[in-house]
C-alpha cells in the first residue's frame, strides 16, 4: 500500500469521525435545548401583551398550578400572579389537557371571591403552551344564559297569559255581532270588551316594562332621586283606588333620603306595592308606606292589614305571572307581573326586596336601596328636575287611574 493510499484512507476516516462528532454535538445541543424548553417555566415572549388585550379572564399556569401571568379580567375570579389555581374543576381541566396534549373546553359554575351567593356560569378552555405551561381562558356566559332564559320564559309565559284576554275579545266580538238587534246586550258586551282590551293593554305594557328591566342595557340613565317624592307620587297615584276600596293610605318615617336611579321606575315599583296592598286589604283597613335610613341604605316599606301570604307562596310571589290568589287577582284585573317588576327594578338599582307576611295578619314588602348624599343642585337644575318628576308622576297617575293593578 502506497503512501498516497494510506493518506486517503486516513482522510476518509477523519471525515467520518469529524462528521460523527459534529452530528453528536448538534444532537446534544438540540437535546439540551429541548430539555430546557420542556423544563422552562418562562412565559413565551408576547404572551403577556396578548393577555393584556383580552376582555376575558385568562392566565398562564405551570405544571404545579402556579399562576405565572394573567389578564386584567382574571382578578374577578381570584386569579393573581404567584397564586395557586385552587378550583378543583379548573385543575381537573388542566390535568386533562396535559395528559391528552389536546385543547379542551368545559362549562362550569365558579364562585367569585367575596361573592359566594352569585356563582357565575363560565366556559373554560385550556390549551398547552409548552411542556410545562398551560393557557387557561375563562369566558363568563352568565348574562347569555340569563338572556336565553328570559327569551324562553317570555315565549312560554306570554303565549299562555295572552290567550285569556285575546280569546275573551274574540268571543265578545262574536257576541256583539249576534246581539246586534238588542242594544242593551250590545252595551253589556261592549263594556266587557272594553275591560278585556284594557287588561290586554296593561299586560302588554307590563311585559314591555319587565323586558326593559331585564335587558342588559335596560336602565342606564341614573340620576339622584329623592325618596320623599317617590313615595308621595306613588301614594297620590293610588289615592282614588284606595278611596274606592275604603282603604286609608298613610306615610311616615325618615325624610331627605336620596338614591341614584330612575325616578319613573322607582315610582312604578313602589306604586305596584301600594296597589297590591290596597287590592288585598279589607275595607276600613290601613296601608302604610314608611321610609327608614339605615346606614348606607334606604328602606321603603309598604305594609297592609290584608289577607297575608301563605309560607308556601312566599318563595314564588316574585315570579312572573305567579298569583298567590289566582281568582282574586284575575277578578281585580291583576296581571301577575307587579311584584316581578318590583324585584327587577330593585335589583337594577343595586338593592333587594324583602317580604314579611302572616296569613290573616297582613304583609310588609321592603325595598332596600343604596343611599347617596343629597345633591347640591342649582336653582335652574332643581326646577328642571322638579318639572320632570311632575311629568313622570302625572303619567303614572294616568296609568293607574285607568285600572292598572299589580
Amino acid at each position: 500500500m502506497t503512501t498516497t493510499q494510506i493518506a486517503l484512507i486516513a482522510l476518509a476516516i477523519g471525515l467520518v469521525i469529524g462528521s460523527g462528532l459534529v452530528a453528536l454535538i448538534v444532537w446534544a445541543y438540540r437535546t439540551r435545548a429541548k430539555v430546557m424548553e420542556e423544563a422552562s417555566t418562562t412565559v413565551p415572549a408576547g404572551t403577556t401583551d396578548v393577555l393584556d388585550s383580552m376582555d376575558d379572564a385568562a392566565c398562564v399556569i405551570d405544571a404545579s398550578g402556579l399562576v405565572l401571568a394573567v389578564s386584567q379580567a382574571a382578578a374577578r375570579f381570584g386569579l393573581e400572579v404567584g397564586a395557586v389555581l385552587d378550583n378543583q374543576e379548573l385543575r381537573q381541566l388542566v390535568r386533562t389537557v396535559r395528559s391528552t396534549s389536546a385543547s379542551a373546553t368545559e362549562t362550569m359554575r365558579l364562585t367569585r371571591p367575596g361573592v359566594s351567593l352569585d356563582p357565575r356560569l363560565v366556559s373554560a378552555r385550556a390549551s398547552l403552551l409548552g411542556a410545562q405551561l398551560t393557557l387557561l381562558i375563562i369566558r363568563d356566559v352568565t348574562e347569555q344564559e340569563r338572556l336565553d332564559q328570559v327569551r324562553r320564559d317570555f315565549v312560554a309565559n306570554t303565549s299562555h297569559e295572552l290567550k285569556t284576554p285575546v280569546g275573551a275579545v274574540s268571543l265578545l266580538a262574536e257576541a256583539i255581532t249576534s246581539a246586534a238587534d238588542d242594544p242593551a246586550q250590545v252595551r253589556v258586551f261592549a263594556s266587557r270588551l272594553s275591560a278585556e282590551a284594557t287588561r290586554l293593554g296593561q299586560l302588554t305594557g307590563r311585559i314591555m316594562s319587565l323586558s326593559r328591566l331585564q335587558a342588559a342595557d335596560g336602565v342606564t340613565d341614573f340620576d339622584p332621586v329623592p325618596i320623599d317624592e317617590v313615595v308621595a307620587a306613588s301614594i297620590e297615584a293610588h289615592a282614588v283606588e284606595a278611596g274606592a276600596g275604603a282603604v286609608e293610605l298613610v306615610k311616615g318615617g325618615d325624610r331627605g333620603a336620596y338614591v341614584r336611579g330612575d325616578a319613573q321606575i322607582l315610582v312604578e315599583a313602589v306604586g305596584n306595592l301600594v296597589a297590591n296592598a290596597i287590592v288585598y286589604s279589607p275595607a276600613g283597613s290601613r296601608v302604610g308606606v314608611g321610609v327608614k335610613i339605615e346606614g348606607e341604605t334606604v328602606e321603603i316599606a309598604v305594609s297592609d292589614q290584608g289577607i297575608g301570604i301563605a309560607e308556601s307562596d312566599r318563595e314564588r310571589i316574585f315570579e312572573r305571572f305567579y298569583r298567590a290568589d289566582e281568582a282574586r287577582s284575575r277578578r281585580t284585573g291583576g296581571t301577575g307581573l307587579g311584584l316581578s317588576i318590583v324585584k327587577h327594578a330593585t335589583q337594577r338599582h343595586g338593592g333587594e326586596v324583602r317580604v314579611w307576611s302572616r296569613p290573616s295578619r297582613g304583609s310588609t314588602f321592603t325595598m332596600v336601596l343604596p343611599r347617596i348624599e343629597a345633591p347640591a343642585a342649582t336653582d335652574p337644575e332643581r326646577k328642571k328636575k322638579k318639572r320632570a318628576r311632575k311629568a313622570a308622576k302625572a303619567a303614572t297617575t294616568a296609568r293607574v287611574r285607568n285600572g292598572e293593578n299589580a
